[in-house]
């Protein structure tokens, strides 16, 4: 009998299942379930306002990716629940949640419902930035070596800042939280009905580095604030396994709710962009592999340890074991392009996309895709959601130069695409300037197989060729082979990951190789997107700040 994995990623808008044989890796079925609140970003669910910069979640919807989608690839396959050996997730990250010490979500009460702080805190998120920075300094003032690790800045993004900014504007919240927890680590606990916490997003996240060091100290976190001292023994918890390991067995309840046995294993969780590594069949040095989408993590392996400035961190075994595992990124990348088709395009180009029967992201890159590198005559900053590395700032904001009287939307399209993957370079050459290699791309996501153009750019302005994944759902695909480690080989699943890519792992047959001629013009763009990069987002000219403190103060 024919065993089966399951493996379920949670993106920023939706969730998908995969039913993965673990023969071959091939897909027996896949749903996916959009998120019926979205992403909250104007005001909660009754009405209560939100303030600029916060992005929220329901956790509700969540628990429905899960009730919808599993039996609905079961159904669609018509695997049977005892061919299931394992299951696993993957999740965005840093998205963390409060709860009680049961782990009941703090905004599913009744009375805590119209309190902000009392929702998931997406990825995304950013109003814990002054959290950050007085972070940052703290850190650097005491001289903590932790912070090496992080490439020299904590982001806003990440746990410790949001807790602290929890504790900052609603102490009751903070008062309240028998738990502040990863939204990956949450759904675990749903599904096992025990609180289990990963390494990979505790490593990367949650400043913790390992069983030896741990979190940061007691003193550090005084020094912070003095309602912190106790936060890591009161609110977070040591009890973190390494990726692939059983956080345990599906409870009868889940097991009805989902359509399985109960007892399935259940790994524990996982980062979207992490588990991708394996799915896409890398698991040696030298192979950046990025996870494109509304954003792009960048993550790759290496057998040493560096300290690379404005990396997102390095983590021992954070990826796969045996590995530093390395992760950088950027914070916006597809939800710029979304934002320049709804807010920028005028509409005689969506007029002309519809009577090409085009879709209008299609449209557009069919007419950029006829420009030469240069030709638009412009040149953007990829920064509208900030800069995650190697700056770490979410202050920063975007820039576009060159507009004249006869700029088209396509070639506005193309700079965007641009800025993207000049971005990427920029991270690129950070990791291999400060000693981790990057001989080769590998790309998944949804970009990757929507947009040939993106892909074409982003070859020819690294210089270096980047392969696909054969899987439209890659991250769910590692989240599966994660579930099937947790399984173990005695139930039909894989004793370690590597086996486990190596029977399911598989790259599509197109590859992305650079174009000489296109290399060679656009590194006379990225040497000037080099010096606006550092001008802007080094501190030269912080106009972008400026501007971002004067629309606060209007408000």
């Amino acid at each position: 009998m024919i065993k089966y994995a399951l493996g379920v990623d949670y993106g920023t808008e939706s969730g998908r299942a995969v039913l993965i044989s673990l023969a071959d890796g091939t897909e027996a079925a896949t749903a996916v379930c959009q998120y019926r609140h979205g992403v909250m970003d104007q005001s909660l669910p009754d009405g209560t306002p939100l303030d600029s910069e916060w992005a929220l979640q329901h956790p509700a919807d969540y628990l429905e990716v899960l009730e919808q989608t599993i039996p609905n690839v079961l159904a669609e396959s018509g695997i049977k629940p005892e061919q299931v050996v394992g299951l696993g997730i993957a999740f965005t990250a840093c998205t963390m949640l409060p709860t009680d010490a049961q782990g009941t979500a703090l905004c599913f009460k009744p009375e805590l419902a119209n309190r902000p702080h009392a929702w998931v805190k997406l990825w995304k998120h950013h109003a814990a930035q002054d959290e950050a920075n007085r972070l940052n300094a703290c850190a650097l003032e005491r001289g903590e070596t932790w912070l090496a690790r992080y490439g020299g800045k904590i982001s806003a993004e990440w746990l410790i800042p949001k807790i602290w900014q929890i504790l900052n504007e609603d102490p009751e919240i903070y008062a309240a939280a028998g738990r502040f927890i990863e939204a990956t680590d949450w759904v675990i606990w749903q599904l096992t009905g025990v609180e289990t916490r990963n390494s990979c997003t505790a490593g990367y996240k949650g400043i913790y580095w390992d069983k030896q060091s741990g979190y940061p100290t007691p003193d550090f976190f005084r020094s912070l604030d003095p309602r912190l001292e106790r936060v890591v023994e009161e609110k977070l918890s040591r009890n973190i396994l390494p990726l692939g390991s059983r956080a345990g067995g599906l409870t009868p309840q889940m097991a009805a709710r989902l359509g399985l046995l109960p007892g399935t294993a259940v790994a524990v969780g996982n980062v979207d962009a992490h588990a991708a590594l394996p799915a896409c069949g890398v698991t040696a040095p030298g192979k950046l592999v990025m996870a494109m989408g509304t954003s792009i993590c960048h993550t790759l392996l290496s057998s040493e340890l560096h300290v690379v400035p404005g990396m997102c961190g390095v983590v021992e075994d954070g990826i796969l074991p045996g590995y530093y595992g390395y992760e950088a990124g950027q914070s916006a990348v597809g939800d710029i392009f979304a934002w320049f088709v709804e807010h920028a395009v005028p509409a005689r180009t969506h007029a002309e996309a519809a009577a090409a029967g085009k879709e209008i992201h299609a449209y557009l890159e069919e007419k950029a895709s006829a420009l030469r590198p240069g030709e638009s005559g412009l040149l953007a900053l990829d920064w509208w959601n900030g800069n995650r590395s190697v700056l770490v700032d979410t202050d920063l904001t975007g820039l576009m130069l060159g507009y004249t009287l006869l700029t088209e939307p396509h070639e506005v399209y193309r700079a965007l695409i641009e800025a993207t993957a000049f971005g990427t370079r920029t991270i690129i050459d950070n990791f291999t300037d400060h000693g981790v290699a990057v001989d080769e791309l590998y790309a998944c996501g949804g970009l990757p197989e929507k947009n040939r153009l993106l892909m074409q750019i982003y070859a020819d302005v690294t210089g270096r060729t980047i392969h696909l994944s054969a899987s439209k759902q890659t991250p769910a695909l590692g989240a599966a082979m994660f579930g099937a480690v947790a399984a173990g080989a005695g139930a039909g699943g894989y004793d370690t990951i590597e086996a486990a890519a190596r029977s399911m792992a598989h790259l599509a047959d197109e590859v992305f190789r650079p174009i000489p001629d296109h290399v060679a013009r656009y590194e006379q763009l990225y040497q000037q997107y080099r010096i606006l990069h550092d001008y802007f987002g080094r501190g030269a000219n912080d106009v972008m700040k400026v501007l971002k403190e004067l629309k606060a103060d209007a408000r």
